[in-house]
């Protein structure tokens, strides 16, 4: 405990250290004071202008994601225990700051927390843009003969705009980084923050597009329009900027939710040339400015050659059941050391379908139910899911080729803190309280401390109840549902009464897995945080050690002996390359080590035995006098009431809730989200605590 502590302090401190730099970096203080100090001592010959952006802006990003990695794993290696009365009462104080407090189009739910950071960084980008224009003004330099106040003040403000625009550019890519070490410290995941990469994007674009109009307008009224043509070697590189800009709008306009949702494809093929857009961008703002962004690229581009190496191995598909709703539930074998928390998703790839798309999807098993089985929950909803839907359903397919990413989700099972839970679904939103509940049948079952639960979900046809026969496993077996205190509140909205003959089976098929197919096992995250940590030690490491080599023996020799500087372009591909090669080698080498490690545990698990098929239960949520084929379907009928025709009133539901820390957690459509976030913000109780999950970002 003494050691977390410890940890903590110092990522905090740290942490606190880096903001700190941002905030003093556009003040005469630096400028006049800190940096020529900390060129003459930092800025050698083995770094040069790099050295003290490296050691103030690179290294304690990089440093924090390494200690990150080890507090997780020391926090793993700690039990848990969630319902203990300390824990409690710090939820509760903290659970104003978690209340929603903004709730609106298009903005969506804001808490308290991130609304005062949100708060505190555009404090952030107004305090560095009034710092560095009032200084620009008081100094302003003219460029050219007769150029005028007004249109130097121009320059000025199109120039600063783009520095603001690198601060959004410094914290881009930490949403994005999947199995990030530093998020899970916040308590936050990936999925949990992309709304946050969406609003750095769209305010980076907005300070860019200042820039780049400003100077095409600064040009042409100082008739100098053949800047924006120059290359330089030796300063700013203009056309790089232009084609940066033009790419930056190519992977921004499709990413407006209209256009995202009509041609997701476009959107998903245009935001990879993000590549594209670094090379140039760097190329523009040159190495002592990308040394500010680089920690974050840096640590998306070792989660994202991690990601790559885990995708190109097939996963081996074992079942797969198709409901008639439309939906489907693949079970893939997993290595049983592979930890996976409630709410976890999962990015799947079908070769046969689209070998470029990835898609994700909700984790339904229990880590501790099912140590060997990962199950997915699959809802079509567009073309690639209903092509997935028509392939295993009409096909007589014996072997599908799947590559799985992943899982990735919360570092914690936070919800076992409550003493009730209130889980609100729209259609297939119910997938992720599928886990949790089965993780709460688990626990339950060790007599551990489980809350209440109360599900309420919603569905537009009758037949979309079979989605919670997903609860239940294929044999129907370890789910002792009757011990839960469970109760479901399920309603049909367009049918007003019971169909009478929907009788509807669900189909279970079966394959045979490849000898090549590997088990999903670790390759970051839970259990495997110290890999992680030693990639980015070491890759870092091994890149200020080439990059000083190439700086001390390549670089300064020519601009020492022939007194010129090295071209600008060059310095930024140098730089660019030694930071994704580093990246390559060492990800690489760490994860052939693990691969090795896990051969024996995979062939044990490919070893398995397919199990015996069973007949499923089908819908049986209809026919009462159908005689039900084993306990844990009874359990589930018993536990379940219909209502057809009408909307659940949640606003009643929430106020018939007893207890002290009650969980309220919602996943649907947007509309239901804000409905529940208004009432839990209302002040209709105190004891509700508020949780959105979201996969429609």
């Amino acid at each position: 405990m003494r050691n977390l502590t410890f940890l903590k302090i110092i990522f905090v401190l740290v942490f606190v250290g880096w903001i700190m730099v941002w905030i003093l970096l556009p003040t005469k203080v630096y400028k006049n004071t800190w940096n020529p100090k900390l060129e003459n001592k930092l800025n050698s010959t083995y770094f040069r202008e790099q050295g003290t952006n490296l050691l103030l802006f690179t290294f304690p990003v990089v440093f924090m994601g390494a200690l990150g990695c080890v507090y997780l794993h020391l926090r793993l290696q700690k039990p848990e225990n969630l319902s203990s009365k300390s824990g409690g009462s710090a939820n509760r104080r903290l659970s104003f700051l978690r209340r929603p407090f903004v709730v609106m189009s298009p903005i969506g739910i804001l808490t308290s927390m991130e609304l005062v950071f949100a708060l505190m960084f555009a404090a952030l980008l107004i305090w560095s843009l009034s710092n560095y224009l009032h200084i620009s003004f008081g100094h302003l330099h003219m460029h050219m003969e007769g150029e005028k106040v007004w249109q130097a003040k121009l320059r000025s403000v199109s120039l600063r705009a783009g520095y603001i625009g690198n601060i959004c550019w410094a914290f881009l890519f930490f949403p994005v980084t999947r199995a990030s070490s530093i998020l899970p410290l916040f308590g936050l995941t990936s999925e949990s923050s992309i709304k946050y990469h969406i609003w750095l994007g769209r305010v980076s674009m907005v300070l860019f597009a200042v820039h780049t109009i400003g100077f095409f307008i600064y040009w042409g009224i100082t008739d100098q329009m053949k800047e924006a043509l120059e290359w330089s070697k030796t300063y700013v590189s203009n056309v790089a900027g232009i084609i940066a800009s033009v790419i930056a709008l190519a992977m921004w306009v499709p990413s407006f939710p209209t256009f995202r949702r009509k041609m997701f494809a476009v959107f998903f093929y245009s935001h990879h040339l993000y590549t594209l857009y670094i090379l140039f961008y760097g190329i523009h703002v040159g190495v002592a400015y990308m040394c500010m962004i680089a920690p974050g690229i840096f640590l998306f581009l070792v989660d994202r050659h991690l990601r790559f190496l885990q995708s190109r191995q097939n996963a081996p598909l074992l079942s797969a059941r198709i409901l008639p709703c439309a939906a489907l539930e693949l079970n893939f074998a997993k290595t049983p050391s592979k930890p996976i928390n409630p709410t976890s998703i999962v990015y799947i790839n079908v070769p046969k379908i689209s070998k470029l798309q990835w898609h994700p999807f909700t984790v339904l098993s229990s880590c501790n139910m099912e140590k060997d089985i990962l199950r997915v929950a699959i809802k079509t909803e567009g073309s690639w899911t209903n092509k997935l839907y028509q392939e295993l359903s009409s096909s007589a397919l014996d072997h599908l080729n799947v590559s799985v990413e992943g899982p990735y989700g919360p570092s914690t099972s936070h919800f076992l803190r409550y003493s009730a839970l209130v889980l609100v679904s729209g259609g297939s939103g119910i997938t992720p309280f599928i886990s949790i509940i089965r993780e709460l049948i688990f626990q339950n079952q060790q007599e551990s401390h489980v809350p209440r639960v109360l599900l309420v979900c919603s569905f537009k046809n009758s037949v979309d109840l079979t989605m919670l026969d997903l609860m239940l496993s294929v044999s129907g077996s370890k789910t002792q549902i009757s011990n839960l205190q469970l109760q479901i509140e399920a309603y049909v909205t367009r049918e007003k009464e019971e169909p009478q003959d929907s009788e509807k089976l669900i189909q279970t098929k079966w394959f045979k897995p490849a000898l090549s197919d590997t088990p999903i096992s670790v390759v970051l995250g839970p259990n495997n945080w110290l890999c992680l940590a030693s990639i980015i030690s070491s890759s870092f490491l091994m890149f200020l050690l080439l990059l000083g080599i190439i700086t001390r023996f390549y670089i300064y020799p020519i601009e020492n002996n022939s007194g010129e500087v090295y071209h600008w372009t060059f310095k930024v591909l140098w730089f660019l390359f030694l930071l994704f090669a580093v990246v390559c080698i060492c990800s690489s080498a760490v994860f052939l080590w693990w691969k090795k490690q896990n051969t024996f545990e995979s062939k044990q698990v490919m070893n398995v035995e397919v199990p015996t098929p069973t007949r499923s239960p089908g819908s049986w949520i209809y026919g009462s006098e159908r005689e039900l084929e084993s306990l844990p379907h009874q359990s589930l009928v018993q536990a379940t009431n219909v209502h057809f025709g009408v909307r659940p009133d949640l606003k009643s539901k929430f106020s018939d809730c007893k207890g002290k820390d009650i969980g309220v957690l919602v996943c649907g459509p947007r509309n239901m989200r804000h409905e529940v976030a208004r009432i839990c913000s209302s002040g209709l109780a105190d004891n509700l605590h508020f949780e959105s999950i979201s996969f429609a970002w």
